[in-house]
């Protein structure tokens, strides 16, 4: 049994089969419409979401599956006291597998040490998301071709965004790759990144203020919001919620081929003119976020097409 708590739970290879999974999903989805026929897929969200919960749920019942969980803690026996470890235990009697979001960063982990069935990550807090990593993955590959020789800028909120650190650990490991920080001084890459990730394979990055500055280069622009539910200083939110605004003004100066990237949700660090624009690919990952999370479930699940 495995469990997905980190990208580096999968090696590049099986993320590439999954990727060719995702795309032959896209290309024949009645070949796969069964193959998870009598399993059942729990989502235990212990913080808010609309894409992920709604993703996964909608990967297992185009599978052919079934679905149950719960949306809110407050709707949960969490709000009575209940450990993670035991709701997991329970839970785990009743589905085949079970994708968790929790606001603590090693939630899943704890999760995964007890649980009867495999565990996906679906979120912990500012530390990882490996599920939105694959779709971003697949994004890039779908939309360029290819995750080598790349240079990619990832903007906004890059302390507490967990997409972020998730994406720069799942890139580190192709070829080509170069990485432009682009934030304020206050929501910097974190320097466990940096040194955990970064330093150790001699990466090259450089971090800067000012989005304009790097925008030329980019072959890729990750854009993110700054996430309100991070702070404890309402005041610091306030103020840097606005740091960031794309529009196209902003991107004029870049390549044509360049390729937009979001994991949503957005409030307004990308003006909604930007939506019309070719390079775009925000809501193109919505969609592919169901694929590659149908690839996921098979292979943990051990089902074949």
């Amino acid at each position: 049994m495995r469990h997905l708590i980190d990208i580096q739970d999968l090696s590049v290879e099986e993320v590439d089969e999954l990727i060719h999974t995702a795309e032959d999903i896209i290309e024949n989805p009645e070949k796969y419409a069964e193959a998870c026929r009598g399993r059942k897929l729990a989502t235990l969200f212990f913080e808010p979401s609309t894409r992920t919960r709604l993703s996964f749920e909608a990967a297992m019942l185009d599978l052919g599956g079934r679905t149950l969980g719960f949306s809110d803690a407050a709707t949960s026996s969490a709000s009575k006291g209940e450990t993670v470890g035991d709701t997991v235990q329970v839970v785990s009697c009743y589905a085949d597998i079970i994708a968790m979001r929790h606001p603590k960063e090693g939630a899943p982990f704890a999760a995964a040490q007890v649980s009867r069935v495999p565990i996906i990550n679906a979120g912990d807090g500012g530390h990882n998301h490996p599920t939105q990593t694959l779709t971003d993955l697949l994004t890039i590959h779908r939309e360029r071709g290819d995750l080598n020789n790349l240079t990619i800028g990832f903007c906004g909120d890059l302390k507490f965004g967990r997409t972020v650190h998730s994406l720069v650990s799942a890139l580190s490991r192709y070829t080509g790759i170069q990485f432009i920080f682009i934030a304020p001084n206050e929501l910097r890459i974190p320097d466990y990144v940096k040194e955990n990730t970064l330093d150790p394979l001699h990466l090259p990055y450089r971090e800067v203020e000012s989005m304009e500055e790097a925008m030329p280069e980019l072959d890729v622009l990750y854009m993110t919001r700054v996430q309100k539910e991070r702070f404890f200083n309402e005041a610091d939110y306030l103020r840097l919620r606005d740091t960031y605004i794309l529009d196209p003004a902003k991107l004029a100066a870049a390549k044509p081929e360049m390729r937009i990237l979001h994991p949503l949700p957005r409030v307004n660090e990308i003006t909604v003119d930007v939506d019309k624009d070719p390079r775009a690919c925000y809501f193109k990952q919505v969609a592919n976020g169901k694929f590659i999370r149908m690839a996921l479930i098979m292979k943990l699940l051990e089902v074949h097409a």
